[in-house]
């Protein structure tokens, strides 16, 4: 047992390894096995249909990414939210389907798969778009696969071009089981993204001969927005109750990040006394699809939510708040990527972003100063 490696996540620990039957399985990736992909998939050529575009920093950055992967290598692309990183890889991904190379698109979470299938279907509209994650995998082949990070295990040596999305979140971030999933899906190149990459991810592209691409500004040219520190008043409820009633009365939708579950539920239902218009949601509500779509239809006018809505959502003048914005669930990462929902529209590239919580933590300065590196960085 000591000297067993597992073939698919390449875990080596006596405690994940279990003996059946005379032969060896490892308990850390069991729950990863069912249908294989099509190694065979034939992939039709394609075009990219866009109705706007790139801007010169998107152009520049997009052919660049076709010339390194041309010449072989892999990248990294560190974008600050609402910079457009999605685009900047459909040029990437229009000259692989017209090379007739497998192409996936992962991220770690489900919402945005879902939410990547639907733009990806508009804008390669001759193309068979395929999205796989949790029970949806009855299709596993297209001609571009939108995928969570946990189904790469159906994909081993498949992909030409893999474009991982958000590489720095939950649950990828430090899922040796998920890394090893991603490292056996590729017989080509990748592309790795995020608007959080650390110093090391960095780092590692350039010491294995990969290119990094930076674009610290967001697509319509405006300045990020800056959150604000504000320190909880006796009752930190009632506090946000006065500030929800400013936004509502606005006519500003607003997401309410609060550190867990349970808080989430409390305090929604706390608003809700106050202000019918609104629901709270989490990776454990029943209808969580539902009450997001009902939100973007304007139907509610806020929603109280965990960190599941931290990434890949765009709502047209949102407004944020961080309940409890101290606790140690919210690192830098975290608190940027909450902040890069505000302001993310052309016409609506203002808003504010505000973090309450009983002091002023390391996390809550990095992040500002962060956003404030990035726009002086962008010239901004």
């Amino acid at each position: 047992m000591k000297d067993y490696v597992c073939p698919r996540c390449n875990c080596s620990d006596e405690k994940y390894i279990g003996l059946l039957n005379g032969k060896y399985y490892c308990r850390r990736c069991i729950s990863s096995s069912g249908t294989q992909c099509d190694l065979n998939y034939n992939v039709i050529e394609g075009k990219c249909y866009l109705d706007y575009s790139l801007s010169d920093d998107q152009m520049r950055i997009s052919n660049a990414l076709i010339d390194n992967f041309k010449e072989g290598k892999n990248a990294i692309i560190h974008a600050v939210t609402g910079a457009g990183k999605t685009e900047l890889v459909f040029g990437l991904i229009e000259y692989c389907l017209n090379k007739h190379l497998h192409v996936g698109f992962a991220v770690p979470r489900v919402d945005i798969v879902r939410e990547l299938y639907d733009r990806f279907c508009v804008a390669f509209k001759d193309n068979k778009i395929c999205s796989v994650y949790g029970e949806h995998c009855l299709e596993l082949n297209g001609d571009i696969i939108v995928l969570t990070t946990h189904q790469l295990y159906r994909y081993e040596g498949y992909f030409d071009l893999l474009i991982l999305d958000e590489i720095d979140a939950f649950p990828y971030r430090k899922n040796e089981m998920l890394h090893q999933f991603f490292k056996k899906s590729i017989r080509g190149n990748y592309v790795l993204m995020s608007a959080t990459l650390s110093d090391n991810d960095i780092k590692e592209m350039n010491d294995n001969g990969g290119t990094v691409f930076k674009l610290f500004k967001r697509y319509h040219g405006k300045k990020l927005v800056v959150p604000k520190y504000i320190k909880e008043s006796v009752f930190p409820r009632f506090q946000i109750l006065l500030t929800l009633k400013k936004f509502i009365t606005s006519n500003k939708p607003v997401f309410i990040f609060a550190p867990t579950i349970s808080i989430v539920e409390n305090l929604g239902i706390f608003l809700r006394i106050f202000f019918r218009c609104g629901m709270y949601v989490s990776s454990k509500s029943q209808h969580r699809k539902e009450i997001i779509e009902r939100f973007k239809q304007g139907h509610y006018k806020y929603l109280v939510t965990t960190s599941i809505l931290e990434r890949g959502v765009t709502v047209k003048n949102l407004q944020v708040m961080v309940y409890q914005a101290d606790s140690d669930i919210y690192d830098k990462s975290t608190l940027v990527q909450i902040a890069g929902r505000v302001g993310r529209k052309k016409d609506a590239s203002g808003g504010e972003v505000i973090f309450y919580g009983k002091e002023k933590t390391r996390d809550i300065s990095d992040s500002i100063e962060e956003i404030q590196r990035f726009n002086k960085e962008a010239g901004l």
